[in-house]
């Protein structure tokens, strides 16, 4: 069996994961038939061909994330949530960051963009400042030396 986060990782398996979880409705049966979708349904909601969506059904099942019921020919497929526990199980420390933490640092962070702005445009000011003093300056400078020639 392949492990569960490569089963997970393809975007079109992702895909029809989330239209059987749309499809289950809170509160009924897990047997029920009204959370199945069968394989015709779930080429029509992604536009895939017939042997891809069975192919990504085949690693889903195999994985344990769907199971299906045979009638005649035709096959439907329902989410299975227990084996989603083991990335559950995997996500909750990251999930349970302290974020009061990441807070007080995002704010620490842009308090010194704050601080950095304000000291760029001193400098700025500064600078423009200075430049015009030095204008004035060589004005005065140019005006003296005309006066002495």
């Amino acid at each position: 069996m392949a492990d569960i986060f490569t089963v997970v990782a393809d975007s079109a398996r992702r895909d029809i994961l989330r239209i059987l979880l749309e499809r289950a409705t809170p509160g009924e049966p897990v047997g029920d038939v009204h959370r199945e979708l069968s394989v015709s349904d779930i080429v029509g909601h992604l536009g895939l061909s017939q042997p891809t969506v069975s192919k990504h059904l085949k690693v889903l099942r195999e994985a344990g994330l769907v199971t299906v019921r045979e009638d005649g020919q035709h096959r439907f497929y329902r989410l299975e949530y227990s084996p989603l526990e083991e990335i559950e199980d995997w996500l909750i420390p990251f999930l349970s960051v302290d974020f009061n933490q990441v807070v007080k640092g995002a704010e620490l962070e842009a308090g010194l963009k704050d601080e950095q702005r304000a000291f760029a445009s001193a400098i700025g000011k500064a600078f423009a400042d200075a430049s015009q003093m030095s204008h004035v300056v060589k004005d005065a400078t140019a005006k003296k030396w005309r006066r002495n020639s």
